[in-house]
C-alpha cells in the first residue's frame, strides 16, 4: 500500500478497522449463560473472556503467546527540568530490562509472557515541543510502521508500555490538544517530584499548545507535533494488532495518549484495547475516562510494564476459566 503522503496509509487503515467477531463473542456469552443456569458465576472474568473471543476471533479464546512490548524514547522537552529523573534514566531503564533485573522482566517469567524492549534512537531526542515540532510527518509515519513490527514473530495478546523521561508531560500535551483544557488539567504528580515540577510540566504543555495553535485539528498532526517516538510506535502497534485480531493491553499514560490519538481519528479504532491500571497521575485517569476505559486493576502501579503483565495474567485466567466452562460446565 503506497500513497503520496506518509500518513495516508494509516488514515486508510483507521477509516475501516477490522470489526469485532460478534459470532465468536456470542458463542462465549451463550456458554456462560448456560453455566449461570447451573448456579455458576465468574463475574468480570466472563466479560473478559467474551472480550477476548470477540477481538481474537476465537469462539474458544486462549492466550498462548502473550507479549509485552516496551518502547523507549527521548524527548527534547525533558531538558527543561520537568521530571524528578535525570535524562539518562531512560537508557538505564532499558538496560535494567535488558539484563532481566526489572520487575516487569521477573513478572514476564512468572506469567509466561514474551518481552521486547525497543530503543527508539535514545541518543537522538525529539524536538522540544515547547518551541518546535517533535517530529516531521515522514519520521512519525516511519516510527508508526516500526511499531507495527512489534507483532512480528506472532502473539495473541499484545501488552504495550513505554519508557521515556518527560513522556508524561508529552502525554499531557497530547491529551490537552485532543480533549481541550490547559496544562494544569492534564499533568499529574510523579514519585519523587515536588510541586514545582508539576508547575513546570503544566507550563511546558501550555507553551506547546500556544506554539502549535491552529495546527492541531488533525489528530495525527497532534501526534507528530506534540508526541514522540514511543507514542508513534505504540499507535502503530495498536493499528497492527487490530488488523491481525490481536487484543491489546495498554499500560501507562503514554499508551493511553497514543490510543487517544487513534480514537480521535476513529472512535472505533481502539475497541480491541483494555487498560491495565492507573498510576497516581490524575491526567492519565482523566484521559482514560474520556476514552471509556475502566482499568482492570486498581493497584496504583506506576512502573512501566508491571500492571500490563498482571493484567495479562488476569486475562489468561479468564480464558482458562472459560475453557473449564466450555468443557464441563455447560453439559
Amino acid at each position: 500500500m503506497t500513497s503520496g503522503l506518509p500518513f495516508d496509509d494509516f488514515r486508510t487503515l483507521l477509516a475501516a478497522p477490522r470489526p469485532i467477531d460478534q459470532k465468536a463473542a456470542d458463542h462465549v456469552v451463550q456458554d456462560f449463560r448456560r453455566y449461570a443456569g447451573k448456579g455458576g458465576s465468574l463475574g468480570c472474568l466472563e466479560e473478559l473472556a467474551v472480550w477476548l473471543a470477540g477481538w481474537s476471533g476465537r469462539p474458544r479464546p486462549m492466550i498462548l503467546r502473550p507479549l509485552l512490548a516496551i518502547f523507549a524514547g527521548s524527548h527534547g522537552v525533558a531538558a527543561r527540568n520537568i521530571s524528578a529523573l535525570p535524562i539518562g534514566a531512560t537508557a538505564a531503564m532499558v538496560e535494567r530490562c535488558s539484563s532481566g533485573a526489572a520487575p516487569a522482566c521477573q513478572l514476564c517469567s512468572t506469567y509466561d509472557l514474551g518481552l521486547k524492549v525497543f530503543d527508539l534512537a535514545l541518543d537522538l531526542p525529539t524536538g522540544d515541543i515547547a518551541i518546535e515540532s517533535a517530529l516531521d510527518e515522514k519520521a512519525t509515519a516511519a516510527t508508526m510502521a516500526f511499531g507495527m513490527e512489534a507483532i512480528a514473530g506472532g502473539t495473541d495478546l499484545l501488552c504495550l508500555s513505554a519508557f521515556g523521561v518527560g513522556n508524561s508531560t508529552v502525554a499531557a500535551a497530547i491529551c490537552a490538544a485532543l480533549f481541550g483544557g490547559r496544562g494544569a488539567d492534564w499533568v499529574g504528580d510523579e514519585p519523587g517530584a515536588d510541586r514545582s515540577i508539576r508547575g513546570r510540566k503544566a507550563g511546558m504543555v501550555d507553551a506547546a499548545l500556544s506554539v502549535h495553535s491552529g495546527r492541531l485539528a488533525d489528530p495525527l498532526e497532534v501526534l507528530r507535533r506534540l508526541g514522540g517516538r514511543e507514542f508513534a510506535a505504540i499507535a502503530g502497534a495498536i493499528i497492527a494488532a487490530r488488523s491481525e485480531h490481536i487484543p491489546v493491553v495498554l499500560d501507562g499514560y503514554p499508551a493511553v495518549a497514543a490510543a487517544a490519538v487513534l480514537h480521535a481519528v476513529n472512535p472505533d479504532a481502539i475497541g480491541h484495547c483494555v487498560l491495565a491500571g492507573l498510576s497516581a497521575d490524575d491526567g492519565q485517569a482523566k484521559a482514560a475516562a474520556r476514552l471509556g476505559f475502566k482499568p482492570l486493576l486498581d493497584l496504583d502501579i506506576g512502573e512501566s510494564g508491571v500492571a500490563a503483565v498482571l493484567a495479562a495474567g488476569l486475562l489468561k485466567a479468564a480464558s482458562t476459566c472459560y475453557a473449564s466452562v466450555a468443557v464441563s460446565g455447560v453439559r
